[in-house]
């Protein structure tokens, strides 16, 4: 069966419960956008991979890593995200602002040539 990854940012997480003795699930909304509206989805995680959420708090950019389950139950289908694997996106480097003890750039003024690589012989 195919995977899916998606990113998107960590909207509601709720508390685990136990569906039957043997049995537990824990689900979370992940907002993301498509186009101008955004879109909320619910994932579910089950057994032991509940507790994957604990180290994501919501407002959190987050990549989930999931499948997609169905199943019939008295004439009606139903559709599971099956969630496997959560982790915190990287974080994107904010290209507005300087670095921070960085070199000054120096830029060359009218005349200077420029500077030559000792082994560089392409032609142009």
């Amino acid at each position: 069966m195919p995977s899916f990854e998606i990113e998107g940012k960590l909207l509601k997480k709720y508390d685990a419960e136990n569906k039957t003795a043997s049995f537990q699930a824990r689900e979370f909304v992940l907002e993301i956008q498509d186009g101008n509206y955004p879109q909320f989805i619910k994932f579910q995680l089950t057994q032991d991979r509940c507790p994957l959420l604990d180290t994501c708090e919501e407002g959190e950019q987050v990549n989930v890593h999931f499948d997609l389950r169905g199943r019939e139950w008295q004439g009606k289908y139903f559709t599971n995200l099956n969630a496997w694997r959560l982790e915190k996106a990287a974080a994107q480097p904010d290209e507005a602002a300087p670095e921070a003890g960085g070199e000054e750039t120096v830029f060359p003024t009218a005349g200077d040539e420029p500077p030559v690589a000792a082994n560089d012989d392409l032609p142009f």
